[in-house]
């Protein structure tokens, strides 16, 4: 039987806290609140400026407000500065991630959040 949380697909157990995660997300590069923010207001900004500007679908805006309201970083050096250092800790990407985008104050508060 599946853990809490785990699911099973055919004979791979995946399982987020053990870092056992489909075979679609082996090659997958993880992005920081902030960075989709930066992303997704380039593309906003791309297609305020395009001569046809098409109206943004409510995914996207929706997407667009999340990311503006828990981005932690404003600007590229800083997220650089923030990725240097986890890598550092020799963290599997999707921790990097979790732990860049819920800066926790204390080690108790990340192994809480992040199992």
């Amino acid at each position: 039987m599946a853990a809490a949380g785990a699911t099973s697909v055919g004979d791979i157990e995946e399982d987020a806290s053990q870092l056992s995660f489909p075979k679609e997300f082996e090659n997958a590069e993880t992005l920081l609140n902030s960075e989709v923010h930066m992303l997704l207001e380039h593309r906003k900004q791309q297609n305020e400026s395009a001569e046809d500007e098409q109206e943004l679908s409510e995914v996207f805006m929706k997407t667009l407000n999340y990311t503006a309201r828990f981005s932690r970083f404003k600007n590229r050096e800083t997220i650089a500065s923030v990725r240097s250092l986890l890598q550092q800790k020799k963290l599997h990407k999707f921790e990097l991630a979790s732990l860049a985008n819920l800066c926790p104050e204390a080690a108790e508060e990340a192994k809480a959040l992040i199992p």
